[in-house]
């Protein structure tokens, strides 16, 4: 009797692992003609997360550009900056800024205008590539992802020759869909 109690233990245990470890989860693919960029969105962000997964399926960014480039800075793509900032309420969100979500190598976080209320334009992201990271920003801006794969093609826009408003001189497209992996997969792939 013990022994059957044990091996249905066993068996209920591994069941409940492997599930866990075949959950799919979200994953950005942006394509943009240097390359593949994967990007982890985080749970932790639930509005963040779930706004930048709206977009990507109704296709909203797929006629937009990474717009500003600023080497040892950020990639920032979406909606261009306006002189009014950002004020039309469909595409704001409250902030979700989670102190362990900082502005590391490969975060990605969301634009925003100089408001008080710190509150995010969901159409504008950017991804950091300073290696150092930009720590100066956390606390102010609401990191949402992670770049899990593709750091090399966020470095080769970097790169990229831009005017004096910070705009790549050749545009550089993308298309963004959302990619459901499994979470061992993306563990697997790890943080950067």
């Amino acid at each position: 009797m013990i022994r059957l109690f044990t091996i249905t233990l066993f068996l209920v245990s591994f069941s409940i692992i492997k599930s866990v470890a075949q959950k799919k989860v979200p994953v950005a693919e942006i394509k943009t003609p240097q390359g593949k960029i994967l990007i982890s969105l985080d749970d932790r962000t639930p509005n963040h997360r779930d706004s930048f997964i709206e977009l990507a399926e109704a296709g909203y960014w797929d006629t937009l550009t990474f717009n500003r480039v600023i080497p040892n800075f950020v990639n920032q793509g979406g909606c261009p900056d306006t002189e009014d900032g950002f004020n039309d309420p469909e595409y704001l969100l409250a902030p979700e800024i989670i102190p362990e979500l900082t502005h590391q190598y490969g975060a990605v976080g969301a634009g925003r205008d100089g408001n008080p209320e710190k509150i995010s334009a969901r159409c504008q992201f950017y991804i950091i590539q300073n290696p150092e990271g930009v720590h100066r920003l956390d606390g102010d801006y609401t990191v949402f992802g992670q770049v899990i794969k593709g750091m090399e093609v966020v470095e080769k826009i970097a790169q990229i020759e831009t005017n004096d408003q910070d705009e790549p001189m050749e545009p550089v497209s993308m298309k963004i869909k959302i990619k459901y992996l499994p979470a061992s997969k993306i563990d697997k792939m790890g943080n950067l």
